[in-house]
């Protein structure tokens, strides 16, 4: 019996969002894989790519919207010292690599060797469809400090990095739409003194 299905049409969302099984190609985009574990996120910023490109690839922008993020120090040209909040106070540190940058289109990155906590990733800027502006889509491989049991302690304590790349791109679209990130009254320091 002949299969009369025509082929589906091809799935234009971003890879890791795609309803189509290609989260594997996603983690397969990054030119030095680092980590083991991939996490993904898209959001749409109302914003043009070439703008929004120009902030992130100024990486002492990040810690202005990025939670966990304590400092991004550049080291050299296309190296970065990152320092980062983990649970219980303490810090992870690396140095960033860029492995790819296309203006207005990608950037990629590979921590070197001997990082607290390797990883790996890369951030599209595609136009969202009908002039809706730009579709931004983070996708990350990392290896958690202290393997699965640091995992479910940074789960614990909100510092686990699909949790925290949800947040941080929502916090992304803010800044970059309205120009201030939006707080709760609880703020951050006030959650952190419970803890």
């Amino acid at each position: 019996m002949a299969n009369n299905k025509a082929p589906l049409a091809s799935d234009d969302a971003p890879l890791i969002t795609s309803k189509e099984d290609q989260r594997e190609q996603a983690g397969d985009q990054l030119i030095e894989p680092q980590g083991d574990t991939l996490v993904g996120k898209t959001v749409t910023i109302n914003r043009p790519r070439a703008e929004l490109y120009a902030f992130w690839r100024d990486f002492t922008n990040l810690p202005r919207f990025m939670e966990n993020v304590v400092s991004v120090v550049r080291v050299a040209e296309g190296r970065t010292h990152w320092t980062v909040k983990a649970p219980a106070g303490k810090t992870v540190e690396w140095i960033s690599v860029i492995t790819e940058d296309r203006p207005d289109e990608a950037i990629a990155w590979a921590s070197e060797e001997g990082a607290d906590a390797p990883n790996s990733g890369r951030i599209d800027f595609r136009d969202a469809p009908g002039g809706r502006g730009t579709w931004i889509t983070a996708t990350i491989l990392y290896d958690p400090p202290g393997g699965l049991i640091g995992r479910a302690i940074a789960k614990m304590f909100q510092r686990e990095p699909a949790i925290q790349a949800r947040r941080d791109l929502r916090r992304f679209k803010q800044l970059m739409e309205t120009g201030e990130i939006a707080t709760s009254a609880r703020t951050s320091l006030a959650y952190e003194e419970e803890v």
